[in-house]
């Protein structure tokens, strides 16, 4: 039966948000983290017995850090909050803060902001001290989600935020994809790569991570705070050359650092003879599968795929999508398709520079392949999970032949929209922009495509 242009656009953002919210963070603590009778389950293997446990500390950080501190309150209940004397701590973007009873919610950075703040570096020392101050007999819960480096900043020392600052920014803008950040990132934090669990003294660290990083490296999430780092400055000076930082206004001293080599790590403050718990409750292939699940039930045939490892530049990714979209329509197979992952996108200079984001930039690439097609009987959609797309307050784009129409009437050329980076002023001149809101998730970004075959 054929769908209208209307029914097509709104089973998109049906399938869209179905992936979101199956990687809700609430519900991903629910599903891993309970209380049966006088045990505490975590994930299906972890029992820790409660009349064990001293105390329990819940510290993290990330986008998703709001809704998985609520959910552990919720789970743990009113009285072993009491009981167990529950403290916590949890950076978290400004506009996730809200109160709890037990844990801190700190607003560690503004909304759309993705760096490290003189805020975020006050919560983070808040964290080590809680760790510190806890006992053979206490748990702690980590809570790590995506967004955790910008927002967990302990600079090591001689090295300032405004170094850490220039890293991150000269990084981002020349395309270095996570994993080249945080391999950077973690031989200049006191706090990153393991630091957080060399320096707890609870008898028991359990981490719990949405992951959004593909392929789910625990080392890489956050820059890993509670696992062991196997980097090395030479790595990170190797990063730093390869996109030409020397030349980036990047303080001497961070090169002055990693030429001498991290001086020898503080040994831990309490010694472990098992390795700390990691378990990943959610991540990217969650939404896309759930996604496919809710593409079926509207009655799509659906193909899903979820990228394991770091994508190409996002305009490369929405040229390949476009023409997937015109061959789905056009041959027999699936009239659906799901995908998930982390594009890049290289900036131009600041003075040229307008505003956008990764999944904008991919959906601008997608009506310029399609302007010649006229996208009918497509739509294409692409929005990050954590309802921020780059420093913007859309979680992405879609587009259709609508939209594509309503371009053509504003002669807006979408090929000087996407030189200048500056595909929110396009997308929003054709209201065409994803606007959730914070979504206290993020496992990267889910893209959708529906067709309706013609002929």
């Amino acid at each position: 039966m054929p769908r209208s242009r209307d029914q097509l656009r709104r089973d998109a953002l049906r399938i869209w948000q179905a992936g979101v919210d199956a990687v809700r963070s609430d519900r991903l603590v629910r599903a891993n983290l309970r209380v049966d009778g006088s045990t505490l389950l975590i994930g299906e293997s972890q029992r820790i017995a409660l009349d064990s446990i001293g105390r329990i500390a819940v510290v993290g950080a990330g986008k998703a850090g709001a809704g998985m501190a609520a959910a552990v309150e919720e789970v743990l209940g009113p009285r072993l909050l009491e009981e167990k004397h529950v403290t916590g701590w949890v950076n978290v973007p400004e506009d996730c803060v809200r109160p709890l009873a037990r844990i801190r919610l700190h607003g560690a950075r503004p909304p759309g902001v993705n760096e490290p703040t003189q805020a975020g570096v006050e919560g983070a020392e808040q964290i080590l001290r809680i760790v510190e101050s806890l006992g053979p007999d206490d748990v702690c819960l980590c809570l790590i989600s995506g967004g955790g480096s910008a927002l967990l900043p302990a600079p090591v020392e001689g090295i300032t935020l405004q170094d850490k600052l220039a890293v991150t920014r000269h990084l981002s803008g020349a395309g270095a994809n996570i994993q080249e950040l945080n391999a950077v990132r973690k031989q200049l934090s006191r706090i990153k790569g393991g630091g957080l669990a060399r320096a707890c003294c609870a008898g028991r660290l359990v981490t719990l991570i949405i992951s959004d990083v593909l392929g789910d490296p625990s080392d890489v999430i956050a820059s890993g705070p509670t696992v062991p780092d196997f980097s090395t400055p030479e790595a990170a000076m190797e990063v730093l050359d390869r996109f030409h930082a020397r030349e980036g206004g990047i303080s001497p001293r961070v090169f002055e650092f990693l030429k001498r080599g991290r001086e020898s790590l503080p040994p831990p403050k309490a010694e472990k003879k098992t390795p700390d718990p990691l378990l990943v409750i959610g991540n990217n292939a969650t939404a896309v599968d759930a996604a496919g699940r809710e593409a079926e039930r509207l009655g799509y045939s659906p193909a899903m795929v979820s990228a394991t490892q770091s994508e190409g530049p996002a305009e490369e990714i929405g040229r390949r999508l476009a023409a997937t979209a015109e061959r789905m329509r056009d041959q027999p197979g699936p009239d659906c398709l799901v995908s998930g992952g982390e594009p890049v996108v290289r900036l131009v200079e600041a003075s040229r520079r307008g505003l956008g984001g990764r999944n904008q930039q991919l959906v601008l690439a997608v009506l310029e392949h399609l302007a010649a097609d006229g996208a009918a009987g497509i739509v294409v959609l692409s929005g990050g999970t954590d309802g921020e797309d780059g420093p913007t307050d859309a979680a992405g784009a879609l587009c259709d032949a609508e939209v594509l129409a309503a371009a053509r009437a504003r002669r807006l050329d979408p090929a000087e929209f996407l030189a200048r980076n500056d595909a929110y002023h396009f997308f929003e001149l054709l209201g065409a922009l994803i606007k959730t809101g914070p979504t206290h998730t993020n496992v990267c970004d889910v893209r959708v495509v529906v067709v309706d075959r013609i002929g």
